[in-house]
Formats: structure tokens, sequence, C-alpha cells
């Protein structure tokens, strides 16, 4: 018969030693059960962080669990976790002090795993308070929800591309290039460079920001953006002559950014084959007449309200 083990916790973020214990549960019982505790207004929410565990542990079962008892009484938790279940499970991992007063209730055995935190020397308690200083102990997942997101926007030929590489290696970090771009070239090679669809700027802010989310995951601490769906809007605005309620939406319903850095319009215009002329023009006009010398470099501003 299969060993049918649990662990019940609130991963509240998953890390490393969260990790350890269910690893140690996987490789003792034949079928493990992860159950998430979720408590309303917490960041991040039981769903995600069920969601991290399913892709880290693909070979356990994960549920979520309302979290409205006293944590002090295991008659109740091993009475809720059984229902949740529809069985009562053969092995009880935990790290706790609790967690043999768990297992009796259960009517189970218990396995004590790491629980001086010697193996895996973290705590959620810790990384919520600072998830950069134990930034080794999180997975890919959870690394792309804490990394800090730096987005620089600008005119076209502002050095926003060559800044966000430089900023990248300075940091031992990633940066996202602007699929906009990557886009708009793919166009000039087919003839269709002056030929928009509304649908296409949903299209690049969606790209946009699920490069920037696979990146995040490979950061280190901090992500680097060459522009984010925010300039996508305006970007719509250019060309389509209005606002567009999808860009909107998709920008609005995005992680928001840490830092926006702007670049300046003083540096010399440099045309490359795909970059807008009349935006040129209207940006030396706009130089001229604030009397700005090239070179002024950027500014660092709040993301926007929306």
């Amino acid at each position: 018969m299969t060993t049918r083990g649990l662990v019940v916790g609130k991963f509240y973020p998953p890390h490393r030693g969260h990790k350890h214990l269910i690893g140690t549960a996987l490789a003792n019982a034949g079928e493990v059960h992860v159950v998430v505790c979720e408590r309303p207004g917490e960041d991040p929410p039981a769903a995600l962080r069920a969601g991290w565990l399913r892709e880290i542990h693909p070979a356990a079962r994960v549920w979520v669990i309302d979290d409205r008892y006293d944590a002090g009484d295991s008659a109740v938790w091993a009475e809720n976790c059984t229902r949740l279940l529809g069985f009562a499970p053969d092995v009880v991992f935990t790290s706790e002090d609790y967690g043999d007063r768990f297992a009796a209730c259960l009517g189970c055995r218990h396995v004590l795993v790491d629980r001086p935190r010697v193996a895996v020397p973290v705590s959620g308690t810790a990384v919520r308070s600072d998830p950069l200083a134990n930034w080794d102990f999180l997975e890919p997942p959870v690394r792309g929800f804490y990394a800090r997101r730096v987005v620089l926007v600008g005119a076209e030929s502002t050095g926003k591309s060559t800044l966000a590489a430089d900023l990248a290696a300075a940091l031992g970090t990633v940066w996202v290039p602007e699929y906009g771009r990557e886009y708009w070239e793919a166009k000039v090679r087919r003839g269709e460079a002056n030929v928009w669809r509304p649908d296409e700027f949903v299209a690049i802010a969606r790209g946009q920001c699920g490069r920037e989310d696979e990146a995040a995951r490979r950061a280190n601490r901090v992500l680097v953006c060459d522009t984010d769906a925010f300039a996508t809007r305006v970007w719509f605005r250019r060309y389509m002559g209005g606002w567009s309620a999808e860009v909107d939406a998709v920008a609005r319903g995005h992680r928001r950014p840490d830092l926006y850095l702007l670049t300046d319009i003083g540096t010399p215009f440099e045309q490359d084959g795909t970059r807008d002329e009349r935006l040129a023009a209207a940006c030396a006009a706009v130089r001229e007449t604030l009397g700005r010398a090239p070179g002024r470099g950027c500014g660092a501003v709040a993301p926007p309200s929306g």
C-alpha cells in the first residue's frame, strides 16, 4: 500500500527550508500532500504560494486551507486536514514543536525535519523582512516576485538600451530588451512599417510583460527593463490617435516597477533605419525650446499611478 505523507504550513513565502522539508517527505512517502494555510491580506497570497510549490515540487499534491483557526489547536487542524484530503495520512512531516501533538491527533507517525534550522538556516519571517538578503534561499518563481524592477523610459535614441545593458552588467544581473522594437523591426523587414493595427499594441504590451516576468526569475535581486507596457500606451496614442482600454488594462494589471529612470532628449538622434524621424524632430524642437545641452543624462521618477 502507498504511504501517504502530509506537510502543512504557511509557506509564507516558500524558501529552501520548505524545499528541504517537502523533499524529505517525497523521499520517504509514496504520495505527498502539501497543505498551504491561507489568511486574507497576505502578500504573496496563498493561491500564488501554492502555485509556486506546485512548480517547485511537481510530484506533490498541493492544497489550500482556511487559516482562521487557533494554530495551537492540533485537534481542529487534524480534523480540517482530514476533511480536506478525504483521508488521514500515514505520516506527517514537520519542522515544528507541535508535530508530535498534530500527528497524535491524526493517528499517524511524525517525522521531525531540521527543527533547529541547521541544514537550511532561514525562515519565512526573515525572507519577508529582507528578501534580497535571503536571496540564496529562494527558488526562481519566488525570486521573480521579490526582484526589484527598474524600468528605463524615454524617447528613441536617448540611450535606454545602452544604459540598461550597462546597469545590468554593473549590478551583475539581467536586463529585458524592448520587445516593441523587436516587433517593429520584424514589421520593417516585411514592409509593414507604416501599417499598424490596435491588436498589435496589445500583443506588444503582453509580450513585454511576459518577458519581464520570465527574466525576473533569473535576476540577481534587481531586474533592469528597457521600457515596459506603460510606454506601449504612449506608442498606441502616437500611432492610433487615442488610448486603448486593452493596452491600459495590460499595463495596469502588471507588476508596478520599483523605480523609473527617464532618459533626457538631449543626446544626438541616431537613425538606425527603424526610428521615427517625426518624433526625433519633435524632441529636437523641445530641446531647443528648453535650451538643453546634449548629455543631460536621466532622472529618477516614481511609478505612474495609472
